[in-house]
Formats: C-alpha cells, structure tokens, sequence
C-alpha cells in the first residue's frame, strides 16, 4: 500500500485511501484540487503560456514547476469553478524545477490534494495525470510507471534532478506542474518534462517526485528557497575501460575529475584527476578519488550520491565517503555547503 507523506499544513481535503480507485474516481476526487496557470512574460516581443498545478493547503499554495511562472510579469490560477486569482510566487527552487505560489480565496473554494508516498513506487503500477495540455483544461491521461530513480536535466541549471519517475501517461506542454497520481488518488508526483525532439509527447514523460516535494515545499513557502546541500565535484562513473586503466576492482564507483575550489569537497581534501590515460582509442582523466560508499550506502554511480544528499542531507550536515585512493581504501569527512546558485 502507499504510504502517505505528511503534508506540513496538515490540511489535506482528500485523505489517501487505501483501496485502489477506478479511474474515473481519480479523475472526480482529484480535478477539484487541478489548477490552471496562465503565465504572462515580457521578453520585448511579448509572450503567454500555460501550466498546471495543484492545491496543498488551504492557505491558497499552490504546487507548481518553476520553469512555468520563471519570469512571469502576472501569473493567474483559475479554480476548476471558473474562478480566477492573481498570484503571487512564494518561493522557487530551480534545482528540483518546484515552486509554489499562492492565491487569496476562500477556504471553501480550495480542495488540497494529499502527497503520496514516491518511494513505494513500482515499474509497471499505473498512474494518471490531470492538467491542461495545450491549454485543454482539466483532461486527464493514465498509463503506468516506466521507470524510477531517473536523472534528467533541470530546465534552468546545470544540475539534475535526482530520483525521476518515468511514466508512459502522456505529458504534453500544460502539463507542467499538475500532479501525477497514484491508483489511491495520492499525488505522487509532478509532472515536469517530455523527452521528445518535438516537445510534444512520445512516449517518455517525467515526474519529480513527492518525497522530493515533501521536503522541499515547505521550505519554500516558510523560506522562499531551498538550500541543497553541496559537495563541488564533477567527474565520471566507472567503467570498463577505467577499470583497466586505473587497475580497479570493477566497474562500482565515481570518479572524481575535478574538484571546485574552495568548495566543501577541495576543503575535505577530495582530489582530482592527476593523468590521462587512453584505452581503445579514448582518452580519460585518471587518478583521481573513486567514490565507494556515501554514509555506508554503496555508491554505484553518481545518481546514488545525489540521492543521498537530495534525501538525507542538509546543508552543514557532515558525510562521510569511502574513497579509493592509490590503491587503497580511505574515509573522507566532509562538511556539506550550500549549492551555488547556477
């Protein structure tokens, strides 16, 4: 069954069930609780969009990407009872694409939906979206999970988004920010991007996680942001040709290439790339500290790191890495700083 995460407003008007719902029910129990948002920016030529999102409290927060309001001169929310309000952005966290922005209505016109649990997730369970593709409000898709734990760029920064569910319910523009939900009618998701090289749907849309929003929402309606804890490295995952080149014991593992100046991993002590090497004709930094273990949680690659920190980390915490360095197996602590904002 799914577990509900705890919303911080405690205010949830749908509380998850745990028999499991036809889609029709999802459909009537969630849309209520479905917004859309239209966008206006300026740019010079003038330009519009359209978004989702839904309502977490009945404060007038409403669960949004942050790539839909980024730039907004005016952002309007319209209640599926036709209802319109300004809105005002409360915070924005571009590493995770979330924010939140809030309306002034009244109580009784706001229907909160309730954050599921991401983390029980299963490939092949199904799922359903609500939003307003190409501005069609309130329609919904279904499909299953395709995957989870996926990596993909955020839509403003150079850094991912970690713990990603992939889904085959269809996700087109003005989808963005509307929740995907799980056959309790439990929010587990928000619906944030397609991979396709129209921009419309092919098969692959993605979600941010609620366990990702679950922690960062509240942040950013007490804080306005969110500070993501940071290590300041950058390199590769192993493989096989570096298991060759720098006699490892497989291919487990990340290597770092470099490490950021004065950042919190140059502090610990993390090093680099040293040399390179070539092995069937590629070149490779080499040298540098293999990555093992991340607070005795194997690292397997990359993903496993910024999972952690994304999950179990904040900034200032201490953490601890098993480093493979000349041949041998070393513990570096390192004091977590804030991300920097890029």
């Amino acid at each position: 069954s799914q577990a509900p995460v705890p919303l911080a407003s405690g205010d949830s008007e749908v509380p998850p069930g745990t028999e499991v719902l036809t889609l029709v029910e999802i459909f009537e129990r969630s849309e209520p609780g479905v917004v859309r948002v239209s966008v206006e920016k300026f740019t010079g030529f003038g330009s519009d969009g359209i978004g989702s999102g839904f309502v977490f409290d009945k404060m007038g927060h409403i669960v949004t990407n942050a790539h839909v309001v980024s730039g907004a001169t005016e952002i309007v929310v319209t209640l599926t009872n036709g209802m319109e309000y300004i809105a005002e952005v409360s915070g924005s966290d571009v590493f995770t694409d979330i924010a939140v922005i809030r309306i002034d209505a009244p109580p009784s016109q706001l229907h909160p939906l309730s954050l599921g649990d991401s983390s029980t997730l299963k490939v092949g369970e199904q799922v359903a979206a609500i939003g307003n593709p190409f501005g069609l409000s309130g329609s919904m898709t279904s499909g299953i999970v395709s995957q989870v734990g996926r990596m993909i760029q955020a839509p403003a920064s150079n850094f991912s988004i970690p713990e990603v569910i992939q889904t085959d319910a269809a996700i087109n523009p003005g989808n963005s920010g509307g929740p995907l939900l799980n056959t309790r009618g439990s929010v587990v998701g928000i619906n944030t991007a397609i991979q396709s090289l129209t921009g419309e749907f092919s098969g692959v849309g993605f979600a941010v996680p609620s366990q990702t929003v679950a922690k960062i929402v509240p942040k950013l309606i007490t804080n306005g942001e969110y500070r993501h804890p940071w290590l300041g490295i950058s390199g590769q995952d192993v493989n096989h040709d570096l298991v060759q080149l720098m006699d490892l014991p497989d291919t487990l593992g990340f290597l770092v290439i470099d490490v950021e100046p004065n950042s919190p991993a140059s502090d610990a002590g993390l090093r680099g790339a040293t040399d390179v090497g070539t092995h069937h004709g590629i070149e490779y930094p080499i040298g540098g500290d293999v990555i093992r273990a991340i607070d005795d949680n194997q690292v397997r690659k990359i993903d496993d790191v910024l999972i952690h920190l994304q999950r179990s980390k904040s900034v200032g915490d201490e953490t601890v890495l098993d480093v493979l360095r000349d041949g041998s197996l070393v513990k570096v602590v390192v004091t977590l700083g804030e991300r920097p904002t890029r």
